[in-house]
This record gives C-alpha cells, sequence and structure tokens, in this order.
C-alpha cells in the first residue's frame, strides 16, 4: 500500500513538473513573438513636408580669444600607430571654430521623419577616430572601420544609451551599431589606445551639421517654422539661437564662443 502510494507521488510531481515545465515555455515563445512583432512593427510615417517651401540656415561659428595650443599626444607605444599627434579637443583656425555640432533643438512639434537608409562611417585611422565629432539620427545605423594594423576597442560611454565596448583587429569586417534614444555629445573611447577619443551625437530629425575647418555649416530642408537652434562644442558647452523661417527662407546664423568658457567640460 505504502509502495503504491509513493508510487502515486512520484507520478503527480512529475506530471506538475511537465505542466510547469511547458507554461513556462509557451510564456518564453510568447515573449519572444511579442518582441519580435515589436522589433517588426512599421514606424511612424514621416511627416510631408513640401519641398516648395523649404528653407535652409548656414553660417560660421567663432572662437573669441587666444586660441588654446593643442596638446601633444604620445603615441609611441604602439608601433603601429604615427608617434605623436595633437588633440582636437579645440580646433581653432584664424578664428573659425571646427567640430561644433549644430541642429534644430526645437521647433518641430510632433513631426516624424524617415531614418536614412545609409549608414553613417567612422573609420579608425592612424590611432585617430575620423571624424572627431558627427550626427546621427535615433535608429540609424553606424558603421564603425578599422583601417590600421593594430587592435581597437571602440567603447562609447552613453548616459541615456546602451553601453558596449567591442574589440576589432585589423583587416576585421566593419561593427554595425545604431542607438535608440536621442543624445547629444555622447563620448567614444578606444580602451586601447586612451587618447582616441571622439563625440557621436543623437537625434530624432535630420537637422543637423558639424563645422568644417572653417568654422562654417549649412543645414536645408527646413519646413518654415520657428525653431531654436543649438550649437554645442564639446568643451566650450552648449550655445543657442532662435530663428523664424518664412517659406523658401535662407539665413544667416553665425555664433561665437568665448576663450573663458574653455574651462568647462562636457
Amino acid at each position: 500500500m505504502k509502495k503504491k502510494n509513493c508510487l502515486t507521488m512520484l507520478c503527480l510531481i512529475v506530471l506538475i513538473g511537465l505542466l510547469t515545465s511547458c507554461s513556462k515555455k509557451e510564456q518564453s515563445s510568447n515573449a519572444s513573438e511579442e518582441k519580435a512583432a515589436t522589433a517588426n512593427a512599421p514606424a511612424a510615417p514621416a511627416t510631408p513636408i513640401d519641398p516648395n517651401t523649404v528653407a535652409s540656415i548656414s553660417g560660421t561659428v567663432k572662437f573669441d580669444g587666444a586660441a588654446p595650443k593643442p596638446a601633444k599626444i604620445d603615441m609611441s607605444q604602439d608601433p603601429a600607430c604615427k608617434g605623436t599627434n595633437q588633440a582636437e579637443n579645440i580646433v581653432v583656425s584664424d578664428g573659425d571654430l571646427a567640430n561644433v555640432f549644430v541642429y534644430v533643438k526645437d521647433g518641430l512639434g510632433n513631426r516624424g521623419f524617415d531614418v536614412p537608409k545609409d549608414p553613417v562611417v567612422i573609420d579608425q585611422q592612424g590611432c585617430k577616430y575620423h571624424p572627431h565629432v558627427l550626427g546621427v539620427m535615433t535608429g540609424q545605423n553606424l558603421e564603425i572601420k578599422n583601417d590600421d594594423q593594430t587592435t581597437h576597442n571602440i567603447h562609447p560611454t552613453p548616459k541615456d544609451n546602451r553601453e558596449w565596448n567591442e574589440s576589432q583587429p585589423p583587416s576585421a569586417a566593419p561593427i554595425e551599431k545604431s542607438f535608440a534614444r536621442e543624445e547629444v555629445m555622447l563620448p567614444v573611447k578606444c580602451n586601447q589606445h586612451p587618447w582616441m577619443k571622439m563625440y557621436i551625437n543623437v537625434i530624432k530629425n535630420p537637422f543637423y551639421a558639424v563645422t568644417d575647418k572653417n568654422g562654417k555649416y549649412e543645414i536645408k530642408g527646413l519646413p518654415p517654422g520657428t525653431y531654436t537652434i543649438a550649437f554645442v562644442q564639446e568643451k566650450l558647452g552648449e550655445q543657442t539661437q532662435q530663428v523664424t523661417l518664412a517659406p523658401k527662407d535662407s539665413k544667416t546664423i553665425d555664433q561665437t564662443f568665448k576663450a573663458g568658457a574653455a574651462a568647462g567640460s562636457m
């Protein structure tokens, strides 16, 4: 009798275990299907912009004061690198300020925009990131290449996005990533070469630019409206201006950063 009761109890335990396992598998399967459905859900449609009314802004960003002398970087720890080089945190030429990220910070309301299909490319060459500052839309592919004969460790350190750190040997396939949330001046470093630094700017609209070596920028295709334009520099911080654009308008918006602000750091 006792053996029969034990056998019955054992069968019940096994049956309960099987039912629990099936339930967990079903829940896991449902969660995976839900995640896949979310990932494959169509993006919100872009808000149409009449091409016959679009406006543009352009200008020059200046540095007011004595330009700081670029710090020398010793790269000799890695024979594959180029010996010495210069830091790029404040790049000034004849008063013109390079590597300033300029973008529409406010004024677009609830407009949606198509994410570009072409990736934004980061190249590692001479143990430096090229470019030093770039812009990308949320969800847009970022392609990271290594043209050096040495291994790099690409390591973004965001506040609002997922952090990652990946090794990339010479001649390796490009690393492909994207960022889901807006974040301006997102720092990127190389754990293998501590002097390697750059900044990625992730925003939800396509209206942005980075000043060139002459401090110049241009943003095209803006619908008419009133906007807050932000100018952001990695060491000098952010400045903003407001502009109202009529249909087919073209306005010049210059900006100046003062030398005294260089004491701060983002």
